[in-house]
């Protein structure tokens, strides 16, 4: 037996979860996603990763606003589901939409539950000095998060990941997880286990103001910083500029020793901290390309001594 399913999802990390549910041969009927986005410096109208794969497989697409609008959920009702899989759609579904499929809806999550709930999970897991992680997957609740865990798989967090590098492996592991799920559910095999009331925490969305580097942390922590916001947002700082201060990220960076007024160049690119130094191994300058520390310096002069905000 097929599975009769809408699919729910945005990003490459979701769209690589519909490719294998599809791919399992399962019948996706409609796939929502958030509306195009103007983007990039022609400022055209992108449509999102899932919305150009489920076209790829002719599959229907709709892009409400909001799903909290009665036509909207009408016509997700109106769909004869079996359930709905959902993975980083963006938006939150009302009660009547969670009950509307048969067997509801089901949520791919990247961290081990109920640590991290929210929109930042990898992110947040880096930069926290976490060294475990995972995806899950969860019957969806009104609550954020909340919902029994009904298959799980942990992922080590490498010295090395950045959010990058961790985004990808955690969108294979989520997305191989969808064939075994539904086979497991059509079998009736799929125990629902609830979330320990311990140990929650939240993975609120990063503000630019929160990734700047605040040089009076420990060079360790920055570290996590850095690579948890690498490439995106970016950790960042500013140097002198010739009229106004210059916005820099820091694209990787590692903990060293050193010791000097936190946020004071020592030498090359190594910047005292709180505790020890970060020595800073790729840069972005606003309006640049990603480089290396030595063809950074090549460009910009940061002498011993130069304060970094």
């Amino acid at each position: 037996m097929t599975l009769r399913l809408a699919f729910m999802g945005t990003p490459d990390f979701a769209a690589r979860s519909l490719a294998e549910i599809a791919a399992a041969g399962h019948e996706v009927v409609h796939v929502y996603t958030q509306p195009p986005r103007r983007r990039g410096r022609g400022q055209s109208e992108q449509k999102t990763p899932v919305h150009q794969l489920a076209e790829v497989l002719g599959i229907p697409v709709s892009t409400p606003a909001t799903f909290r609008d009665p036509d909207v959920i009408a016509h997700f009702a109106s769909l004869d589901l079996d359930l709905a899989a959902v993975v980083a759609y963006g938006q939150i579904l009302p009660q009547a939409a969670l009950d509307a499929p048969r067997m509801g809806c089901l949520n791919l999550h990247a961290s081990l539950l109920p640590r991290w709930r929210g929109a930042a999970p990898i992110q947040r897991a880096i930069m926290a000095g976490d060294t475990l992680t995972g995806v899950q997957l969860q019957q969806m609740e009104a609550g954020l998060d909340t919902g029994p865990i009904l298959l799980s798989e942990t992922v080590r967090i490498k010295d090395s990941d950045t959010a990058a590098s961790l985004h990808d492996r955690l969108m294979d592991a989520g997305a191989l997880m969808w064939p075994r799920a539904l086979s497991a559910l059509e079998r009736g095999s799929l125990e629902a286990v609830p979330q320990s009331s311990e140990g929650v925490t939240y993975a609120s969305k990063i503000s630019s103001d929160e990734a700047r580097i605040d040089w009076s942390r420990p060079a360790g922590e920055l570290a996590h910083h850095v690579r948890g916001l690498s490439p995106f947002p970016g950790a960042w700082f500013e140097m002198p500029g010739e009229k106004r201060p210059v916005r820099v990220k820091v694209l990787l960076a590692e903990a060293v020793d050193g010791k000097a007024a936190p946020g004071t160049v020592i030498d090359g690119l190594t910047v005292a901290c709180g505790e020890g130094a970060l020595r800073l191994v790729r840069l972005q300058r606003e309006g640049k390309g990603a480089m290396d520390a030595a063809t950074f310096l090549n460009g910009n002069s940061l002498p011993a001594g130069t304060v970094l905000d």
